[in-house]
């Protein structure tokens, strides 16, 4: 659940403007709770209603935003998260095989997961964590992530700036159709790795032979 209300973001908006749109969005794509695509809607009205904004500064902000957020994710994940899994995962069940599973994944599939996980609540707030800790090439998460950020707030931003205030009737029922297809992907996804773990892990093998590379060392 989100911690800022529609009444305190507007408020954000009129005191600190642009900075504002930048920061929760930002912070959204660092794993907190924060209403950014909420916040990015509401500063495209304001430009497209009452012209306090420029909608185009707000594209770019919000473009900053998401970016800078999801590189700080990343290299949060590649940094704490591999060395918790690294340490801790064969706790919960997470051996080095299956931490080479989801490196192959992200390897061959991790663009994907970061470009169409920017229109996806729940993975917008992780994909780019999972993506460091799973060690995927930095260039390639740049490129998908830079390419979903933009995509993303030029979608969203000039549709709310073109509806105005009618966006808010259809953005929730949208939010609720994209999440909806988003977990039946996801749980498809998680069944057949289960289904097909074994000849995962032969090409997780193949692919990165030998030990894994421990924290602090490149695995690339």
């Amino acid at each position: 659940m989100a911690i800022l209300s529609a009444a305190e973001l507007e408020h954000l908006i009129s005191t600190y403007g642009y900075w504002s749109v930048g920061a929760i969005i930002c912070l959204e794509s660092l794993g907190l709770p924060l209403p950014g695509e909420t916040m990015l809607i509401a500063a495209a009205i304001v430009a497209g209603t009452t012209h306090q904004l420029n909608i185009w500064a707000v594209v770019a902000s919000a473009a900053a935003g998401a970016i800078l957020g999801d590189n700080i994710g990343y290299w949060l994940g590649r940094t704490f998260g591999y060395l918790l899994l690294w340490r801790y995962g064969r706790h919960i069940g997470v051996t080095e095989r299956r931490m080479k599973v989801w490196q192959y994944l992200f390897r061959r599939y991790g663009a994907k997961v970061v470009f169409f996980g920017r229109f996806v609540a729940v993975l917008r707030t992780i994909a780019a964590l999972l993506a460091g800790a799973h060690r995927m090439e930095w260039p390639r998460f740049l490129a998908a992530n830079a390419a979903g950020g933009l995509a993303w707030v030029t979608l969203y931003g000039f549709v709310a700036y073109q509806l105005g205030h009618e966006v808010k009737r259809l953005a929730r029922p949208a939010a609720l159709a994209v999440g909806a297809i988003a977990v039946v992907a996801i749980v498809a996804g998680l069944v057949l790795i289960r289904r097909h773990a074994a000849e995962l892990e032969d090409a997780a093998e193949r692919a990165i032979p030998g030990p894994l590379r421990p924290p602090g060392k490149s695995a690339d």
